[in-house]
Order: C-alpha cells, then sequence, then structure tokens
C-alpha cells in the first residue's frame, strides 16, 4: 500500500458538503487536529501514519450522513487507548462535549478488565458495545464503519492475525450489521472475510460468477432493455439496476447446501426502484404479466417488513431464454433503508418520533442486556447473543393478525413469552391454524398461533429452559423463578452441587465439602451459599462453569503437589510426533484436531488421488488434488505456507470397506445427435451411477460438450465409468472436472 506522508480532511470535508446537511465543519476540524497531535509518530501495519485511519473511518462514517458528532467521534476513537498517556474522557469531554465523550467511550476496548480467559474478556467486550449501544446506536454505526476500513487494510497484518480479525468479522460484525439492516457494510465485510479465511474457495467462486457474467451479458441486457421499454411504456419513473450474487452468499449455498455453482438458483437478479409504493406493486402486476413466476418464489416485505426494517418486493421468474431472475421492487427510502437500515434514519428523518422508531427497532438489545443482568455465565450470555442476532427470522401471526417476528427454530412457549411476560407465565397449551398443539411445537411462516392460558396455572415449567430459543423467554422464565421461588431454587441448587460432589465422595469429608462450597461462592461473588444455591437453581448459572471450578478446589485439598517429572528424550519426540484426526469423509488429517473436512470444488479429489489440505480458519479444511491449480498457485504464496497440511485417505485395512459416496465432475465430448444423452444416461444407470447434475452445449464444429457431475467411490470406480462412457457410439472423449 502506498505510504501516505501527510493526511488531511479535505476529502472528507467534501463528502461532508455534498451531502447538503450542515457540518459543524470546524468542530471536525479541530478534532482531526487533536487527533493527528495524539497519534503523531505512530503508524499502521502497512506503514502509513495511523491518522490515516481514523480519517477514513469518518469517510465512512459520512457516507452514512450521521451527524457532527459521530465524525468527531470516528476521528477520535482511538485516542483513549492508543492515547492514554496523553489523553482521557474528560479531557476529551471538556473539548468536544458529552456526547462525543460517551461515544469514544463505548468504541474504546475494556483493555484493563482482569478476567479468566480471553473468551471471557472478548464477551466482556462485547457486552460493554451493547450497553453503548443501548445509550446511543450511533457507537455501533461507527464500530461497523471502523472494522470495515480494518478489513479493508487487513492485508499489512501478520498471517495469524488476519484469520482472527477476519474470524471474528463474520461471527460478530457481520451478523450485527444484517441485524441493523445495513446490508451494503454486511455483504463486504462478509467478502473481505471470507478472502482470509479461504482465500482458494473466495477465488474459485470469483472466477466463476466472473465466468458465467462474462458470457450472460447479453441476456441481462435484453432482459434489462424489455422490461425497461414495457415500463416507459406504462408512463412509470423508475430506475433499474441489475445485480448478482455476492461471492460470500454463492459460497455459502455451496458449501453449506452442497451445490455446485450451476446449482445456484438466483444468480441473476434485477432491481427496480420507483417512487412511491402503489408503484412497486404496480411493477409487480406487469412483471408478472411479462414473464412466467415460480410458484413459492414471491415475498412481499413491505406489507410485512423483516425486523431489521428491510421492505422490498421479490419475485422470481423465468426469462424466454429459461433462465431464472429475481426481480426487486422498492421505492427509494426502502432502498437506502435496504442498503444502510436503522442509519438511513439520519436522512430522512428527524425529532422525537424517529428516536421511538429506532428504539423499538433495538428492542432486541435490551432483551440481551436483561440476558447479563440475570446470568452470571458468560457463555450463556454468548449463546443469547448468537441466538438473538446470528438466526434467520420467522413471521407468525396472532389471532388479531399481528406479526411476530422470531429467530427459526423458535416455539409456541417463545411466541407466547414474545407477546408478555404473563401470557407466558400463565400458559396451559396452544393452537396453531387452529389446531392444539404440544408445548414445543416449533413455529412456522405465516402460521396463526393462540396461546391458551388458565388463571389456575401457577407459572412456567423449569423444563421450558431447555425448549425455548429465543434469549428473551429463557430470561422471563428465570426472572419468574427468581422472584417467586427463592426456596425451591436453593433446594434444586443445593441438590446439583450435592450431585456434583458425589463424584469426589469417597475423597471428601462435610468439612471438605463445605470449604468447598464456600470458596465456589466467594469466588463466582456471592455474600453467602444460599446465594450460590438460589442462582444455580432459577439458571443464572450453569453446572458446566461451575464443575470446573469444583474440581480445582477439590484438587487444592486433596491432591498433594507433585514435583515436575524428568522429561526424557522418548517423551519429548511422543509429544511432537503429529496426532492424526479421521474425519466423517474418510480423510486423515497430520497435524490438526478439530476442525471439519469439505472437498474443494475445483478438483473434487476421490479416494485414491494424491491428496493436500488447506486451513479455512472457521471453515474447516479444504482438500484439495495436489496437482489442482489451485494448489500449485497457492503454495507459491509464502503468507500461507503454514495452512497447508498433509492429508491422505483412510486405508480400506483401517476402516473395512467405506460406504462413503463422493463427487466426480465429467466432460464428455460427442458427436451432435439424437440420444446421445439418453445413451450417457442408460449406460450410467447400469452401473447404478447416479447423476447429480447435467447441463450441456453444443459447438460450431458439429459437437457437444455435455458436463455431469455423478455419484462415484473412488479413482478406480471413476476410471471404470469413464471406460464406458469412451465405449459409446458418439462419445469422442471423456476428461476430468469441467473447464
Amino acid at each position: 500500500m502506498e505510504n501516505i506522508a501527510h493526511t488531511d480532511i479535505s476529502r472528507l470535508c467534501e463528502l461532508l458538503k455534498g451531502t447538503g446537511k450542515k457540518y459543524d465543519i470546524e468542530k471536525i476540524r479541530k478534532a482531526y487536529e487533536y487527533a493527528a497531535a495524539l497519534h503523531a509518530g505512530q503508524y499502521r501495519a502497512s506503514g502509513e501514519p495511523y491518522i490515516s485511519h481514523p480519517v477514513a473511518v469518518a469517510e465512512i462514517v459520512a457516507g452514512l450522513e450521521l451527524d457532527t458528532d459521530s465524525i468527531c467521534a470516528a476521528l477520535l476513537h482511538d485516542t483513549v487507548e492508543d492515547c492514554s498517556d496523553k489523553t482521557n474522557l474528560k479531557e476529551i469531554e471538556k473539548m468536544f462535549g458529552a456526547d462525543v465523550a460517551m461515544l469514544v467511550d463505548g468504541l474504546t476496548k475494556i483493555v484493563s478488565l482482569k478476567v479468566e480467559d480471553k473468551e471471557e474478556q472478548h464477551i466482556e467486550n462485547l457486552r460493554k458495545m451493547l450497553l453503548a449501544m443501548s445509550k446511543d446506536v450511533r457507537v455501533i454505526f461507527i464500530k461497523l464503519c471502523d472494522r470495515l476500513h480494518n478489513m479493508r487494510t487487513l492485508g499489512a497484518k501478520p498471517e495469524n492475525k488476519r484469520r482472527i480479525t477476519a474470524l471474528e468479522t463474520m461471527e460478530v460484525y457481520a451478523p450485527l450489521a444484517h441485524r441493523l439492516g445495513m446490508q451494503k457494510i454486511k455483504q463486504e465485510l462478509e467478502n473481505l472475510g471470507l478472502q482470509y479465511l479461504d482465500p482458494i474457495g473466495y477465488n474459485e467462486v470469483k472466477n466463476d460468477i466472473e465466468s458465467k457474467y462474462g458470457k450472460s451479458l447479453n441476456f441481462i441486457e435484453n432482459i434489462r432493455a424489455t422490461i425497461s421499454e414495457k415500463l416507459t411504456e406504462n408512463n412509470i419513473k423508475f430506475t433499474l439496476e441489475g445485480r448478482i450474487k455476492t461471492v460470500y452468499s454463492i459460497y455459502k449455498k455451496m458449501y453449506n447446501q452442497n451445490k455446485s455453482f450451476d446449482e445456484i438458483y438466483d444468480f441473476y437478479a434485477l432491481r427496480i426502484i420507483v417512487d412511491t409504493e402503489l408503484e412497486c406493486y404496480t411493477v409487480l402486476g406487469i412483471i408478472h404479466e411479462m414473464f412466467n413466476s415460480i410458484p413459492g418464489r414471491f415475498k412481499d416485505y413491505i406489507s410485512t417488513p423483516k425486523p431489521n426494517m428491510y421492505r422490498s418486493l421479490h419475485t422470481t421468474v423465468i426469462g424466454r431464454d429459461g433462465i431464472p431472475f429475481e426481480v426487486q421492487i422498492r421505492t427509494w427510502e426502502m432502498h437506502h433503508i435496504a442498503e444502510y437500515g436503522i442509519a438511513a434514519h439520519w436522512k430522512y428523518k428527524s425529532g422525537a418520533s424517529s428516536k421511538e422508531e429506532i428504539d423499538k427497532k433495538l428492542e432486541w438489545i435490551s432483551r440481551l442486556i436483561e440476558t447479563e443482568d440475570n446470568t452470571r455465565d458468560p457463555a450463556e450470555f454468548l449463546h443469547a447473543f448468537k441466538t438473538d442476532i446470528f438466526h434467520d427470522e420467522v413471521f407468525v401471526f396472532t389471532p388479531k393478525g399481528d406479526v411476530i417476528a422470531l429467530p427459526q427454530g423458535s416455539t409456541v412457549i417463545d411466541f407466547a413469552y414474545a407477546i408478555h411476560s404473563a401470557v407466558g407465565n400463565k400458559m396451559m397449551g396452544a393452537k396453531i391454524n387452529g389446531m392444539i398443539v404440544p408445548i414445543d411445537r416449533v413455529v412456522q411462516n405465516g402460521e396463526i398461533v393462540e396461546i391458551l392460558t388458565s388463571s389456575s396455572v401457577k407459572g412456567p415449567s423449569r423444563d421450558w429452559l431447555s425448549i425455548v430459543k429465543t434469549s428473551e423467554a429463557r430470561t422471563k422464565i428465570r426472572q419468574w423463578f427468581k422472584k417467586e421461588s427463592r426456596t425451591e431454587n436453593i433446594a434444586v441448587g443445593k441438590s446439583i452441587v450435592d450431585n456434583e460432589l458425589k463424584k469426589y465422595s469417597s475423597r471428601l469429608s462435610d468439612i471438605q465439602k463445605d470449604d468447598i462450597i464456600s470458596a465456589l461462592a466467594q469466588k463466582a461473588g456471592f455474600a453467602s451459599a444460599d446465594d450460590l444455591y438460589n442462582t444455580l437453581g432459577y439458571g443464572g448459572l450453569s453446572l458446566t462453569k461451575l464443575s470446573a471450578r469444583i474440581r480445582e478446589e477439590i484438587n487444592k485439598i486433596t491432591v498433594p503437589e507433585q514435583p515436575e517429572p524428568e522429561i526424557s528424550e522418548e517423551d519429548i519426540v511422543q509429544k511432537t510426533k503429529p496426532k492424526h484426526l479421521k474425519s466423517d469423509s474418510g480423510i486423515i488429517v497430520d497435524g490438526q484436531s478439530g476442525c471439519a473436512v469439505k472437498f474443494a470444488k475445483c478438483c473434487n479429489p476421490l479416494p485414491g488421488d494424491d491428496i493436500i489440505g488447506f486451513i479455512t480458519k472457521g471453515y474447516g479444511i479444504s482438500i484439495h488434488k495436489k496437482d489442482c491449480p489451485n494448489v500449485t498457485d497457492g503454495r507459491k504464496n509464502p503468507e500461507n505456507a503454514d495452512r497447508w497440511v498433509s492429508a491422505h485417505w483412510e486405508l480400506p485395512e483401517d476402516s473395512g470397506s467405506s460406504k462413503n459416496v463422493y463427487e466426480a465432475l465429467l466432460q464428455i465430448y460427442t458427436e451432435n445427435g439424437i440420444g446421445i444423452l439418453a445413451n450417457i444416461a442408460v449406460a450410467l444407470a447400469d452401473m447404478k451411477v447416479m447423476i447429480l447434475s447435467v447441463n450441456s452445449h453444443k459447438k460450431s464444429n458439429g459437437q457437444s460438450i455435455i458436463n455431469l457431475k455423478v455419484s462415484c467411490k473412488n479413482i478406480e470406480h471413476y476410471n471404470s465409468i469413464v471406460s464406458k462412457l469412451k465405449s459409446l457410439d458418439g462419445v469422442m472423449g471423456v476428461s476430468r472436472g469441467f473447464s
């Protein structure tokens, strides 16, 4: 990256002027000069002056059209953390006001917090960020802009730091952007993250997209021209944009759903932007009149918006060439909200009503903070965080027609507590579409759910804690037990601890047990053992977390300190030998543990091929043929040297006959003629070989190419398939893979 000797804010000022909004440029310039002075002498890993980073973040924030204080906070966001010997929050408040200081505080990591491990520190940072968001949502807008610029410049960091940052981005920041409706930032974060987690998979999909898009330009342009002509005839003012799915979204479908690139259904899409909501439905009618629609592929997010405020009409239709494509129809306001989510309110709305609407859209943050208040277990908080942010939503209706959005997999109990805690606490049953259903029934999109209550019901069941999906329901159930059943909670908690201690009963006296429990309560921050039992009883602390601490206390009492044993040369050799991890796919990977295995789509290795593994942090180990072009090119990059690991197929004598079936790609060259494809299908059926996908195209020289994906056991089985196909009339040749 080019070394920038002098960084200024001239471009930032131009961006701010271009918005047409009134900014306090003098205050922003003062914040820049203060930050530049504090960061003087500091440099980024790329060699740039450090101030270039806050300026770049401020430019991204300006693109969201946030206010003056947000721009100032973006410029100052690293000063307290990185320049603590020169400034502090009080100084920033004195110079720039309480709002800027509050935003900077929310953006500052908890670097001085003493916690047991890195995972707990990570969770504490998430908690602090959520608390700051609950006070002012601008904190997360600036944080996402900060992360986006860090990802754009991540290439200058060492390999291990790139992977850690990319994984955190995919697990926390991209889902947060999605939850806030900020699709433009979310998509860029996902694509950048994938580049560092699985660069080979990323480049493979990217090349496939460029190849397919290049071949289909005529199709896209013809569709655009046809639709434009029709809309113009109907006197509709519109903007028409072409779109293809992002690299990450296609990658995710290919690997999560085990699809080939050719099986991606909605690769092409057109977006039509009009002025009014009425025109959206008018355009929808015109599109359905022009093309055949695909049943089940129409979604009306205008009448039923997503929880992240997304509104649009979606329909998938089939063009005259038999190629399906999606059409999205929305107004300009809907479009800006789709791109920038809640942040778009700064462009379209202001005042108290806007703040109330934003607060309503951020109720999920309050629920997460309630989870924090009702649990001392970091793992429980992280589970709640992931459930509320990561999962797709389902939309269900009350009998009155009100829409309730819930995470996918939610039960009727979750639905009851989403209405009100009093409804959940008095719940005795439920009906879906008028039929009585079990209490653990998972709700589905579009269902009408009625909760049956009774005043004779004393409260929820403890068993519900293992049934519910949402943190909101779990928190409200715990709140009921915490408030109403302390005596019962203590008895339940004491029983839990006693059962755990029974594992060590032969080694512990009653006095030792009392000492252990007292130590546990004190270290967990409880005033007494009863408070510990009470929290365990209502589910505010998990046994998993406690059992590890129980073992620590028992070892202190019962296991005397032993001198370190001498380590022989033989022990060292044994410890340094690589471990062998067997996967369910019949692969043994040397030197790695706990990683999932997937087969690279670029070469589709089969048992019998020489193979090698590539570590894609967070996405498993990608298995390639050793002679795959991506391997040849990838191993030339010294930065990825530590990510290539040896791999081999499990030997038959280790496992008996393998039942695994793999995918093989065949490119068959044939003469043009009737019945050739049918003969190929019959031949494969005789060999009991399943055809997974097929497509073909004619060449100008009187020949055809047929691309087949088939099921295959190993390389010997593959060779027998090829031999059989080559013997068929009209088949001129067979090669492996698609060119």
